[in-house]
C-alpha cells in the first residue's frame, strides 16, 4: 500500500482529487512511476477578454517555457477552447472563469501571476491571488493600476488617446515588455483539432479567399456596407477565386444575403473548433480586427486586414499580410460608433483596394 508521504503532488500529471493520466492508462502509482515529471513553479496567466486577445497572447508561452521549463502553467479565461493544450509550448491547465475556479485560485500560492486584462474582475482577482511576482495590472483605489513598472507604458496608452496614437509598439512587443522579455517574432499558438474537420464543398483547385464580414455588434464604426462586399466578391469570382463567407451568429443574416446575391459560398455558423478548421481551408482571409484575424494569423494564412479606428502599429502580421485603410482619414480613434458628421471613412475603404491586396498576397497577376 502506498504511503501518503510517497504521493508526488509536484508531478505535472498530479490531479489531487482524481487519478492522474499515467495511473489511468498504465496503473502506475507515485512510489514507482516512470512518468513522474517534477514541477518547481506555478504560473498563472489571466486573460479573460475577447477571444482574439486570448490567441494573440499565446506567444508569451515561448519565453515562459524557456525561462521556467519545469513550471506548471495555468490559464484563466472565458475562451477555454482557444488556449493551446497540444502545441509546443503549451499550457498545462485551462480554467474557465467561474466561481469554482476563482475559489480554487484564491487558495493557491503562485510563483508568477500575469494579468494582461484591465477589466474590474481581472484586476480584482490579480490583486487577491498570492504570488511572488506579479506582472501586468492590478487594482488600486478602485481603479486599474500597473502591477510592475514595465506595465506603465501600456497603462498610459490605455488611458490617454494621444499617447496611444503615438505608440509604435505592437501588442506583442508591449506584453513581452510587461513580462520583462523581448519579442523576437514568436508566433501565435493554436490547437487545430482535425476531429472537428468537415468536408466542406470547396473547390481546392482554385485559390480560396475567406471573407469575414463582421466587426462585432459594438464596433459599428468599422462596418463595411454590403455593396462593398458584393463588389469585392464579384471581382474575386471573375478572377476564378473561390470565395467563402465567414462569421458567427451576428453575421448569419448578412452572410446568407451575400450568398444569395453573389453565389459566394456560405456554410453556416459553427463551434469554434470547426470554425478554425474552416479558416484553415483558406489561402487568404479578408477581415476586420476580429477573432478571425487572429485565427488566420495563427494558421499562417495570408491576411488582408481592414483597419480604420485602431493604431496600425498595434498589429503583428509576421510579414504574411497587409493592412488596408480607407483613402480618407479616420477621425474616430477607438470609437465604437462613427462620430464624423462630414463623412464615414469606411465608405472610402474601396473594394478595388482590397481586391488588389488579395491578388498581391496570393501572387496572382492582375
Amino acid at each position: 500500500m502506498i504511503k501518503l508521504s510517497e504521493v508526488k503532488s509536484d508531478c505535472r500529471f498530479f490531479r489531487g482529487h482524481i487519478p492522474c493520466k499515467p495511473n489511468k492508462l498504465h496503473g502506475v502509482m507515485c512510489d514507482n512511476c516512470e512518468y513522474y515529471d517534477k514541477t518547481d513553479k506555478k504560473i498563472l496567466i489571466i486573460k479573460l477578454g475577447a477571444a482574439g486577445d486570448v490567441i494573440r497572447t499565446t506567444p508569451l508561452l515561448y519565453p515562459l517555457r524557456e525561462n521556467f521549463p519545469a513550471s506548471k502553467i495555468y490559464w484563466l479565461t472565458n475562451s477555454s477552447g482557444l488556449v493551446p493544450l497540444h502545441t509546443k509550448p503549451a499550457v498545462d491547465e485551462v480554467l474557465e472563469y467561474n466561481l469554482q475556479n476563482v475559489t480554487f485560485l484564491s487558495e493557491v500560492e503562485f510563483d508568477v501571476v500575469i494579468n494582461l486584462d484591465k477589466d474590474y474582475e481581472a484586476i480584482s482577482l490579480a490583486k487577491k491571488i498570492s504570488a511572488n511576482k506579479k506582472y501586468g495590472y492590478t487594482i488600486k483605489n478602485g481603479y486599474c493600476y500597473p502591477a510592475n513598472e514595465a506595465a506603465e507604458h501600456k497603462y498610459f496608452t490605455g488611458i490617454f488617446d494621444n499617447i496611444s496614437k503615438e505608440n509604435k509598439q505592437s501588442y506583442l512587443e508591449e506584453i513581452f515588455e510587461i513580462c520583462n522579455y523581448k519579442f523576437s517574432g514568436q508566433e501565435y499558438l493554436i490547437d487545430l483539432d482535425k476531429t472537428y474537420d468537415v468536408d466542406f464543398s470547396i473547390d481546392n483547385l482554385k485559390k480560396v479567399v475567406g471573407l469575414n464580414t463582421g466587426c462585432g455588434e459594438r464596433w459599428t464604426s468599422r462596418l463595411w456596407e454590403d455593396k462593398h462586399w458584393i463588389e469585392l466578391i464579384r471581382k474575386l469570382k471573375e478572377k476564378k477565386i473561390e470565395v467563402i463567407l465567414l462569421g458567427g451568429p451576428s453575421e448569419h443574416e448578412k452572410n446568407s444575403l451575400l450568398n444569395e446575391l453573389t453565389g459566394a459560398k456560405y456554410f453556416g455558423v459553427f463551434d469554434i473548433k470547426t470554425f478554425i478548421n474552416l479558416v484553415n481551408k483558406c489561402d487568404a482571409v479578408v477581415t476586420q480586427v476580429t477573432m478571425s484575424m487572429h485565427i488566420a494569423i495563427a494558421l499562417r494564412k495570408k491576411l488582408i486586414l481592414m483597419n480604420n479606428i485602431f493604431n496600425p502599429n498595434e498589429f503583428e502580421l509576421y510579414g504574411n499580410g497587409v493592412i488596408v485603410q480607407p483613402r480618407k482619414e479616420c477621425t474616430c480613434y477607438f470609437q465604437p460608433k462613427c462620430i464624423n458628421k462630414e463623412y464615414r471613412c469606411m465608405d472610402y475603404l474601396m473594394p478595388e483596394d482590397i481586391y488588389e491586396a488579395c491578388l498581391k498576397e496570393l501572387d496572382i497577376t492582375k
